[in-house]
């Protein structure tokens, strides 16, 4: 319209000329499409025409394609397996249906993923058991020092199981501060059977699909833990180890520790199910052990489904024949170094022992030995003769640097208010100190507490505060003492989280030594719950706590008498020279304490 409206000829075709170069611009852009679509149809013909002809190319010269190679292979390998039921069905069809998919789609690639990981697994592969207890006692003591107890429980559980191989029994579970050798013992435990061992660590799990696996649908998916370790394995009937059970945590992904329930359940795992091969798989051949530091952790229905062996913490004793005898000849010969090329006595042991190994277990231990042994290759390629060869106490600190634990954790002269308790970690047993202070109350008395300790612990504190108030409530001293005094309650190592009631009668002493102004006698640790009316009821980790009593040369040990039954369990070698006091009342706490 505005063109015909235009009277000025020049005008006219001026505004025509727009008009035809958009319409220009339009069609160049409509060509352009077409062309890149004729050339994308063009190809995609050209290159189905090709593979057409490359197929009857093939078939004429009677050659087949890599595929029909794989089915083929697949199938025979279905054969052999001689699987039935529901497995056999599943992967036939898998496989039927894998033959008319064309084989460079994705779809191709999951498929033939999946037939191959089915058919690596060892549906009817067993390795023959060696049923012969006296080899394991054998391979138990040549590689465990100590632990006779273990040992023991260990050997009857594989005498029964040699007796019975289908028995389904306990899962063992090693419950133990680190470094005091539960995975070694796993791996032993399959050496003695002539077993295949798998360990697969559980630590800060919290997806259930990384134990049963990945649906198909996902992209990517893997079968979990469990299958991938038996594929790994090839045997139906490996030692399969859970290492770190007690750290796996649960999340909006699901529960890990309750996907194990199937597998630990020998009621149920005859036809566990991952996944992602989504069909049964006998899990009841496998022998599954389990290690943890604390049994806190776990689930009551997992652990139900187990038996728990407690590995203790080692003495200082222990762990200087367990260096002498195992570590030491392992780092030389890890290192290359002749047998007698490192010599050290048994006050140098000690010494690396007391000095940069306190710990329950022997691991730093063993990487102390570790670093001498690097540093004698060392000298050895340099040819530097400047090294020692029997090593003492002064060469020892030149070649390791400070010592990592400095003189005693527990001061020579405990001043009134300071009593020695024991406590009992994932880590081992150790000893606690508990400092208590009285300063002028600014208006009425009140009982402070520090030291980063839980809410049974400050339960704890507030119970011995108030027996020891009314304990005295008869003496004029002393009740002046509690109206006129702020109580402050300290646990040292305040980064270190504590909780816990074992520290009960511990606090009572120092309290009653704080209002007396009686220091304890020196080198007298004690553990136990204190109630209001001043029983002292049982607790947990006497064994672990009479190690760490021994290790700081604590000598006399105040225990609850309801703990007495327990010391049957506890080796004659941790027990020796130690006076324990088993008590049932606090009263006798403070007799033997002040006397």
């Amino acid at each position: 319209q505005n063109i015909l409206e235009t009277i000025n000829v020049k005008k006219r075709l001026e505004k025509v000329l727009v008009l035809l170069q958009k319409e220009l611009e339009v069609v160049s852009v409509q060509r352009k499409i077409q062309n890149q679509i004729n050339e994308k149809i063009y190809k995609q013909q050209r290159d189905y025409f090709l593979r057409e002809q490359l197929k009857i190319i093939k078939q004429e010269l009677g050659l087949d394609d890599d595929r029909s190679n794989e089915i083929q292979q697949m199938k025979s390998k279905i054969e052999t397996l001689n699987l039935k039921g529901e497995p056999k069905e599943k992967i036939q069809d898998e496989l039927n249906r894998l033959y008319y998919i064309e084989s460079n789609t994705p779809e191709y690639i999951i498929a033939r993923t999946y037939l191959d990981t089915v058919l690596s697994l060892p549906w009817n592969t067993y390795t023959e058991d060696c049923l012969d207890i006296t080899r394991a006692e054998k391979i138990l003591k040549k590689s465990h020092y100590g632990l006779d107890d273990v040992k023991e429980r260990i050997l009857e559980f594989l005498s029964v199981r040699m007796l019975k191989p289908d028995s389904g029994g306990s899962i063992l579970c090693l419950v133990g501060p680190p470094g005091v050798g539960k995975t070694s013992l796993g791996q032993a435990i399959a050496d003695s059977l002539k077993r295949t061992f798998f360990r697969v660590s559980l630590g800060g799990i919290r997806d259930e699909a990384e134990i049963k696996g990945h649906r198909r649908t996902y992209i990517g998916a893997m079968p979990g833990k469990i299958i991938q370790g038996l594929k790994i394995c090839k045997s139906k009937n490996p030692v399969f180890m859970l290492d770190e059970i007690d750290k796996l945590y649960q999340s909006y992904q699901g529960d890990p520790a309750a996907s194990l329930l199937e597998v630990l359940d020998y009621e149920q795992n005859h036809s566990f199910r991952d996944h992602y091969i989504d069909m049964p798989f006998d899990l009841s051949k496998v022998l599954f052990i389990t290690t943890a530091n604390t049994t806190d952790t776990i689930p009551d229905v997992l652990l139900d489904r187990m038996e728990v062996i407690r590995i203790p913490g080692y003495i200082a004793e222990e762990k200087y024949k367990i260096a002498k005898h195992f570590l030491l000849p392992k780092q030389l010969k890890k290192h290359g170094l002749p047998k007698n090329s490192i010599e050290l006595d048994r006050n140098a042991f000690f010494y690396i022992i007391n000095g940069w190994a306190r710990e329950a277990g022997v691991r730093n231990l063993d990487r102390q030995l570790e670093r001498l042994c690097r540093k004698k290759a060392k000298s050895i390629v340099k040819k530097d003769d400047s090294f020692p060869h029997h090593l003492d106490e002064e060469s020892i600190r030149s070649l390791l640097g400070p010592e990592y634990y400095t003189g005693d954790t527990i001061p020579d002269k405990l001043k009134p208010g300071i009593a020695i308790g024991l406590a009992w970690t994932s880590t081992g047993g150790s000893v606690l100190l508990v400092e208590a202070l009285s300063t002028p109350a600014q208006g009425s008395s009140t009982l402070t507490l520090t030291g980063n300790i839980g809410d049974v612990m400050k339960e704890s504190a507030t119970i011995a505060y108030n027996y020891i108030k009314n304990y005295f409530s008869d003496d004029t001293q002393a009740t002046d003492f509690f109206t006129k005094n702020t109580i402050h309650i300290h646990v040292p190592a305040g980064a270190i989280p504590k909780d816990g009631p074992s520290a009960g009668i511990t606090m009572a002493s120092a309290l009653y030594s704080l209002v007396k102004h009686i220091p304890v006698t020196k080198r007298i640790a004690m553990t136990g719950e204190l109630t209001l009316s001043g029983r002292v009821l049982p607790v947990g980790g006497i064994k672990e706590k009479l190690i760490a009593a021994k290790r700081e040369q604590c000598n006399t040990v105040i225990i609850p008498l309801e703990n007495k039954k327990e010391m049957g369990d506890i080796p004659s070698h941790i027990t020796r020279g130690l006076s324990l006091y088993f008590v049932a009342h606090v009263n006798e706490v403070f007799d033997i304490v002040f006397k």
